[in-house]
């Protein structure tokens, strides 16, 4: 019930299934017209311009005021003195606080989570038994299907960051050709003196002819496990940060041409391969107003649309450049959402993301006492969940002023359970449509097993490359990705078929988009809502899916209302 209250407020997606029981638990009866979307923005059609600013929405010139971390809006300067903001729900800290910590207190309740574990146990089993019955079934059924396989149903690389979208040969490559055909070229600026790319290698005494993906040293080895410092140090080749300034930066001296080369190159892989898409994450730090405009041009100015990409904000939990960020703009604090015209043409933009080590400590303990956002001064980075809440907030408040509007809303998916407290993942459990990782819900089969009801997209697995430049080998990333798994886990072909169909239908794709690669009724629950021969995803595991979710919803509805006719009678 509280995952599905932070949901509706936010339009982000909830199950079908497992409203309709919650409906049924009060007596109710769950009808269409109540369902929240996302409303994403559908892709340009054929001849139409993807950079056009024609059609973009009046400026309505609203008032803005940040309270407590949460921006408000009112109608116009004088509603804004009079404290008369308009009628969108702004959340409520405290509220939020008491919610989590009953969510705590039930992970950590002992009956409860005996019951978690032994029907997680029983799932486990019951689908092990499934398959044994119903494998030879389901590939004849796949068989049957026309055209259809699993080189082309449609897959989403549902979380990969922009800055390392491309395999180490790749980068290798690129830099070499730069350097023979540009090393003249002024690339850098340090220190007031300016270096053409032949005396940035000078500099740091190599030649590009003799660097190869081992001296490249960006790939990810077994030095880098659960060492996030030296993960991030991968991002920079041959460990010369002027490097990644030239070749991964979207605001730098060549203003991120190179960048944007290396990424238009990989989409335009994506779209050879006609199937794959994919949705890469690009910075925000909130040091300044000015970067919102600064990517937005970069975006437009290069030309990076692709139709199988979309484009999620990832904002890194990094303080103190954000405390950097607040001295040199003298104080105005928040997490700026300044939507210039510019940023709205960028709209293939779906949502955002937190990034950072989650296994970083903070002393200071998340409660609805803890300080504002205004009112923090210390040095130290604030708990996980304080960003969480505040991002959720924000994003929130705007995905309700833009429905208001018309226009598209915006996807929370924030990196989560990668390391770190719990708590990490009952706040997303709250606050986000989905989200990347989830590893620590293997820790609590209370979580999980809410995870698994309320059917979050990482219980409902996709498959990601997150880093290819670090990970993957092959021009193919995400087949390669696909391909480990399938031999790993001795994945059928119906399996892979599912977790493809699973991507697509938790990414920021539209949903005209999800109609097509799905079929019509991709929103509607079990055997029906599937489309076989454009998923490849047999009936039989749909149905068995569907039921199986019905079966453990079923145990818990008429718990509660077997529970509530006994307090009657007494």
């Amino acid at each position: 019930f509280i995952r599905e209250k932070y949901s509706r407020l936010a339009y982000h997606r909830f199950p079908r299934t497992t409203a309709k029981f919650l409906r049924s638990a009060n007596n109710e009866i769950w009808s269409e017209e109540e369902e929240v979307l996302p409303d994403m923005c559908p892709a340009p059609r054929e001849g139409e311009d993807p950079y056009s600013m024609e059609d973009l929405p009046q400026n309505l010139n609203y008032s803005l005021k940040m309270k407590d971390g949460i921006i408000y809006v009112y109608d116009n300067e004088d509603t804004l003195k009079q404290d008369q903001p308009r009628s969108l729900p702004y959340p409520d800290l405290e509220t939020f606080a008491i919610e989590m910590s009953h969510v705590l207190a039930m992970i950590a309740d002992g009956p409860t989570k005996t019951y978690c574990h032994r029907r997680l146990n029983f799932l486990m089993s019951k689908f092990h038994l499934h398959e044994m019955l119903n494998e030879m079934a389901e590939l004849k059924e796949l068989k049957s299907v026309p055209h259809r396989d699993f080189y082309n149903v449609r897959k989403v690389d549902t979380h990969i960051h922009a800055a390392a979208c491309m395999n180490q040969k790749h980068l290798l490559k690129f830099i070499k050709d730069t350097y023979k055909t540009e090393a003249d070229r002024v690339v850098l600026e340090k220190g007031g003196k300016k270096f053409t790319l032949k005396q940035v290698f000078e500099d740091l005494k190599m030649d590009p002819y003799d660097l190869t993906v081992d001296s490249l040293d960006v790939h990810a080895g077994r030095q880098t496990f659960h060492r996030f410092d030296k993960f991030n140090s991968k991002y920079n080749p041959v460990g010369a940060s002027e490097l990644r300034e030239i070749y991964i930066k979207s605001d730098n001296y060549i203003n991120g041409e190179y960048f944007a080369r290396l990424i238009k190159e990989v989409a335009h892989d994506l779209e050879e391969s006609k199937y794959q898409h994919a949705e890469p994450r690009l910075s925000i730090y909130g040091r300044a107003p000015e970067e919102w405009d600064s990517l937005s041009k970069w975006f437009i100015k290069q030309k990076l649309y692709s139709p199988n990409m979309r484009w999620i904000i990832q904002v890194p939990r990094i303080y103190q450049s954000r405390l950097m960020g607040l001295k040199e703009n003298k104080g105005k604090s928040g997490p700026w959402i300044d939507f210039s015209k510019a940023l709205d043409a960028f709209l293939q933009v779906t949502g955002f993301d937190s990034v950072d080590d989650e296994s970083k400590h903070s002393d200071h303990i998340f409660t609805y006492k803890s300080p504002k956002p205004e009112e923090w001064t210390m040095e130290e980075n604030p708990p996980y969940t304080y960003y969480l809440f505040h991002m959720y907030a924000n994003i929130m408040v705007l995905n309700n002023l833009r429905k208001e509007r018309g226009l598209n809303t915006f996807q929370f998916r924030p990196h989560c359970g990668e390391a770190g407290s719990i708590t990490h993942l009952v706040s997303a459990f709250l606050t986000a449509d989905n989200i990347s990782h989830g590893l620590n819900l293997k820790k609590s089969p209370v979580l999980q097993y809410l995870y698994y009801l309320a059917q979050v997209p990482n219980l409902c697995v996709s498959l990601s490359t997150d880093d290819p430049l670090q990970f993957h080998y092959t021009k193919e990333a995400l087949m390669e990705e696909y391909a480990i798994a399938a031999q790993l886990w001795k994945l059928s072909t119906c399996d892979v078929c599912e977790i493809a169909r699973n991507s697509v239908l938790q990414s920021g794709l539209s949903h005209q988009e999800k109609k097509h690669f799905l079929g019509e009724n991709y929103l509607q629950d079990g055997p029906e809502g599937n489309d076989i021969r454009r998923t490849n995803v047999a009936q039989i595991r749909m149905a068995y899916r569907h039921e199986t979710l019905c079966n453990e919803l079923s145990f818990l509805v008429d718990a509660v209302k077997s529970e509530a006719v006994a307090e009657k009678a007494s």
